[in-house]
């Protein structure tokens, strides 16, 4: 029998993600954890990471790395109200590095928390009614939902899905409690875990809701999908999607970005059996021996679709119907203003990468401090990194307006639409996995692609750049009409040919150029596509169109 991947081993014999984290994390000899304890810490919602530009500095001084904690939020459909994101600030700058940071999964994470301030961290949040339970490791994560409640009473029954979704598949076991938050301790075996089982589940999973026609969600590169069907405005069931995932690893054809098949059709009330079921079928026949190949998605690649919506049926009692029909039209965010169906507004703010922090120059961490100060609604965190003030009463619009304008909070917004829409991972300094900057060059990298573009004619047009450190794709790349990922320092792979939408796939064009080779490139196909393009032409739909990029198989996502 083939051996089973290391961490296997750690999460069955952790007593259910107990470990040894209580003793690791009061150990005053290290900033850092025991090795499998960092393991499972991350089964709780946090990474130990390092300053990475400092890293060769402290190992010539013989230090340690300066070990920091990045403490992710679960927070099913984005949603907080202004006491948690107060709550939230104040932890950012007390006990993290002074910033907060929205994620494509539609949360909050914290960078730069010592260890010695962890448990003090997460019971500011569990005063707050939040907690970082299962939002990192190989759990269901952050369940993602389309957050702007506009144009039915269907938009809130999606986000109460969301919470159930999230809340049903989290792991049974109080190991957070006692280790984060003082609870009484374990006497005797752990908890049963009906749906984890011992060993939880082979690779991360992630789930997400998506109500058309904005695929805001991009929903088919999650492991698990609903498509809401609305009709006359009421919620009626969900397509399912399976099998979505964008992670690779450069080098490996046996790893690849993959989009979700829709698998057939389910009622509302019979979501939590069918989720259950597909999380199940992946705990009990995903690979457990080999990571890069654990993922839902090989296992759908190596059994079939068939086999798969065979078992999830059999397990859930639930025999799916034929797909409804649904269409997307964009996978962005809407800017501005909008009222809902019950006359209250809503306002989308841009958030550059999707990062709060006050500088010499942008004072936005206190701006949004002001504004939970003010707002009598909730807040809604989206998955392309921005941020929603929810459910404001039209007396209330000036008084917001006025606080956005003194804190300039909009001013991303008017830029042009490739600076609008860009999204990046964090990379540098902070994630161990990262290659090559991102977060960090994306202001660098938009002043040259605007230049171009203006050289060209086409800076009004929309155009969507996502960036990452590395192949695992958390900014989605492989789903944009450019992407880059990351393959060493100053280097990148182009991918090229996403669409608007979020159903098809981008394709590798040239490998590890750096930033001359890649603007060299995306010249010579801007040029062309401002001379060739049709009218309301996307770029993406032009490279496909013109014939400047191919097709590989299984590019698109159906609907």
């Amino acid at each position: 029998m083939t051996d089973l991947a290391p961490i296997e081993k750690i999460k069955a014999d952790s007593r259910g993600l107990r470990g040894t984290l209580t003793e690791s994390i009061a150990d005053p000899t290290s900033g850092g954890l025991a090795e499998d304890d960092t393991q499972l810490l991350r089964l709780h919602g946090s990474y130990q990471q390092d300053d990475r530009d400092i890293r060769d500095q402290r190992r010539a001084q013989k230090l340690e790395p300066l070990w920091r904690f990045m403490v992710r939020l679960r927070l099913p459909g984005g949603v907080c109200t202004p006491a948690q994101w107060l709550a939230i600030d104040e932890i950012a700058r007390s006990h993290a590095n002074g910033s907060l940071r929205l994620t494509t999964r539609q949360t909050f994470q914290f960078h730069g928390i010592p260890k010695g301030e962890l448990k003090e961290s997460m019971a500011a949040l569990n005063a707050a009614l939040m907690d970082t339970i299962a939002t990192c490791g190989d759990v269901n994560r952050n369940v993602l939902a389309s957050n702007n409640p506009v144009e039915s009473p269907a938009h809130y029954e999606v986000a109460e899905c969301a919470r159930r979704l999230s809340e049903h598949l989290l792991p049974k076991t109080r190991a957070y409690h006692e280790i984060f938050l003082n609870g009484e301790k374990l006497a005797g075996s752990p908890e049963a875990e009906p749906v984890y089982g011992k060993s939880f589940l082979p690779r991360k999973f992630k789930t997400a809701i998506a109500v058309p026609p904005s695929n805001d969600v991009d929903i088919f590169a999650n492991d698990l999908g609903f498509i809401a069907i609305v009709e006359q405005g009421r919620l009626v069931g969900f397509n399912l999607t399976v099998g979505g995932g964008l992670g690779a690893t450069h080098g490996d054809a046996a790893t690849y970005p993959r989009l979700a098949d829709v698998a057939g059709f389910l009622p509302a009330d019979r979501l939590l059996e069918v989720a259950e079921a597909v999380l199940t079928t992946q705990r009990d026949f995903g690979d457990r021996t080999n990571r890069k190949h654990a993922r839902l998605k090989y296992t759908i690649v190596d059994r079939g679709l068939a086999w798969f919506v065979a078992e999830v049926e059999r397990r859930s009692g639930v025999t799916l119907g034929a797909t409804r029909p649904f269409e997307f039209t964009s996978n962005g965010d809407r800017f501005g203003w909008l009222e809902g169906f019950d006359g209250r507004w809503h306002r989308t703010i841009r958030v550059p990468a999707g990062r709060i922090a006050d500088t010499f120059d942008q004072p936005w961490l206190t701006g949004w401090r002001e504004l939970a100060k003010l707002h009598r609604g909730d807040f809604r965190i989206t998955a392309n990194q921005n941020a929603i003030i929810a459910g404001v009463a039209t007396p209330d619009r000036a008084a917001i307006n006025e606080l956005i304008a003194r804190y300039r909070l909009d001013a991303a917004e008017h830029a042009i639409p490739l600076r609008r829409d860009a999204l990046a991972c964090v990379a540098m300094p902070t994630c161990p996995l990262a290659m090559a900057e991102a977060e960090r060059y994306l202001p660098q990298l938009l002043g040259r692609l605007e230049a171009l573009l203006e050289r060209h004619g086409i800076a009004e047009v929309p155009l969507i750049l996502r960036m990452t450190g590395c192949p695992n794709g958390c900014a989605r790349p492989y789903l944009a009409e450019i992407g880059l990922v990351g393959k060493a320092p100053g280097r990148y792979n182009l991918h090229l040919g996403g669409d608007a939408r979020g159903q098809r796939l981008a394709v590798l064009v040239r490998e590890n150029l750096d930033e001359a080779a890649f603007l060299a490139e995306l010249d010579l196909h801007f040029e062309a596509f401002a001379a060739a393009r049709l009218a309301g032409e996307r770029f993406g739909d032009f490279l496909w169109r013109s014939g400047r990029i191919q097709s590989p198989a299984a590019a698109t996502a159906g609907g």
